[in-house]
């Protein structure tokens, strides 16, 4: 499968921002779906995941209550709706797809596919 991120820019501290990632050439069910973020000189880190069926989600603790995951299967699509936010959440945003099914997939290494990332950055 490929993914493809977008949607990100530059914003205002408290503004808000949905960013997309778009799959192809694979089953879109298949897979869990996850973001992460990497800031510059920093690792990649876990942010939001959505089960294949999109009946669990999960959040990284300094995001839980501003941003929301989501699925649209028909268009193939992940959302990150992003809320509130903060310069700290200035990152490249990668999105990913995982066929880890047997567990909440938060980790970078659940994840077989990544996108290429869309930069968000958030000023004061």
């Amino acid at each position: 499968v490929q993914l493809q991120a977008s949607g990100g820019g530059v914003v205002q501290a408290g503004d808000s921002l949905r960013i997309s990632c778009a799959a192809s050439g694979g089953t879109f069910t298949n897979y869990a779906m996850g973001w992460f973020r990497q800031a510059p000189g920093k690792e990649r880190k876990f942010v939001a995941t959505i089960t294949w069926n999109g009946d669990i989600t999960s959040y990284a603790d300094p995001v839980k209550g501003r941003f929301t995951i989501s699925r649209d299967d028909a268009r193939k699509t992940v959302y990150l709706l992003m809320n509130s936010l903060k310069p700290e959440d200035t990152a490249i945003y990668f999105c990913g797809a995982s066929v880890v099914h047997w567990k909440v997939a938060t980790q970078y290494g659940d994840y077989a596919y990544w996108g290429q990332g869309t930069q968000v950055t958030v000023s004061s």
